[in-house]
């Protein structure tokens, strides 16, 4: 980075949740298409334009009419070849939440060419071909995948079918393609549980497994401060490739573990288990019967030594802010705490009884 990155990176992180989009209505409404809208991320992009005054269109299956709000249009239909609805239609912006295939980035940057002024594809860190290095920027080399027409979205073809339909909105849209890269996503609405495992485990209380130690670093973005971004790239035309995330070391597994106690008030005991332990029990790499049991955690050596380091500084110059820790934490426990009795137990993290387990083979060793 050069200064003046640091410099912006510095004043962004200082007036954390101070500076979004949020707030005044825009001096020039937009008309928006989302391809999707009403999964984890698309209601949190409805939010911030209709907020901002912009005229929001979702485009999906319609499966949840109760995700689309009163004054938003909904267009009926399927990425997967199902687009007639979106014909005879101009928008000035076009954001793409949904776009995992190549076969849909083809179909829709083909039909919605002439019809939008910009095209803001929402991808991911996982394009990059691999984050081994500290520091990744945009210019990173991407990923490949075996076969580019596959349909089959998994952790071998994921990053590789994103750049691919990086690619397809880049050459189809050229100076008016976005391409915006996050890295895990947090906050309320998150069904993955990756972030709200932390706080929904430490406000149980008690002794706690963590992995690693408290030095090491994480990465997420609060989905509002996403959507924020979403907004700010759509309103001033931003183009180019942006990763999103908090800046580096910004929150450590320490930091965010105590954040976490800070909130939520809860006695807990922090037992850190490092890298030889979680390696003789295959809790990490290859040997990991069901992947990494840490969510958001990575451990910070051989092929993921900078998962967690990714630089941010071109948004960061551009505008991306980051709201308060304490604030992600607190929304997305309130979030959680509404939802289903069904949805109390978390997808991710670890059982209270596989913990337990740990724990005794941990305080044994």
């Amino acid at each position: 980075m050069n200064r003046r990155e640091l410099t912006a990176m510095a004043a962004a992180t200082a007036l954390s949740g101070l500076a979004g989009t949020g707030g005044a209505r825009a001096a020039a409404p937009l008309r928006v298409l989302i391809l999707g809208g009403t999964g984890f991320i698309g209601p949190h992009f409805v939010a911030v334009l209709t907020a901002r005054g912009h005229r929001v269109t979702v485009f999906n299956r319609g499966k949840d009419p109760s995700k689309v709000p009163s004054g938003v249009v909904q267009l009926i239909g399927d990425r997967n070849g199902q687009l007639d609805s979106l014909k005879g239609h101009d928008w000035d912006v076009v954001i793409d939440n949904s776009g995992y295939t190549l076969r849909q980035a083809r179909l829709s940057t083909q039909l919605l060419k002439g019809h939008v002024h910009q095209y803001i594809y929402i991808s991911s860190i996982s394009a990059y071909a691999d984050l081994a290095v500290p520091g990744v920027t945009e210019d990173y080399h991407l990923a490949q995948v075996a076969d580019p027409n596959t349909e089959v979205i998994s952790g071998g073809t994921y990053g590789g079918l994103k750049a691919l339909s990086e690619q397809v909105v880049e050459s189809t849209f050229g100076h008016a393609a976005t391409v915006l890269r996050p890295t895990y996503i947090a906050g309320p609405g998150d069904t993955t549980d990756r972030f709200t495992y932390w706080p929904v485990r430490v406000a149980r209380g008690g002794v706690m497994l963590a992995p690693g130690s408290a030095q090491d670093p994480i990465q997420f973005i609060d989905v509002r401060d996403l959507a924020d971004f979403v907004c700010r790239c759509a309103e001033q035309r931003l183009s180019g490739r942006f990763n999103v995330c908090d800046p580096p070391r910004a929150v450590t597994m320490g930091s965010l573990l105590e954040a976490c106690r800070r909130v939520t008030g809860a006695t807990v005991r922090i037992e850190w288990a490092n890298l030889s332990f979680l390696k003789a029990h295959k809790l990490i790499g290859a040997d990991a019967p069901e992947g990494n049991p840490f969510p958001i955690w990575n451990p910070p050596e051989g092929e993921d030594a900078g998962d967690a380091l990714v630089s941010p500084a071109r948004a960061v110059a551009q505008g991306l802010r980051f709201r308060p820790l304490d604030q992600t934490i607190r929304d997305t426990l309130a979030w959680q705490q509404q939802r289903p009795a069904a949805q109390q137990t978390l997808r991710a993290g670890l059982s209270a009884q596989r913990e337990a387990q740990l724990l005794k083979l941990l305080q044994a060793s």
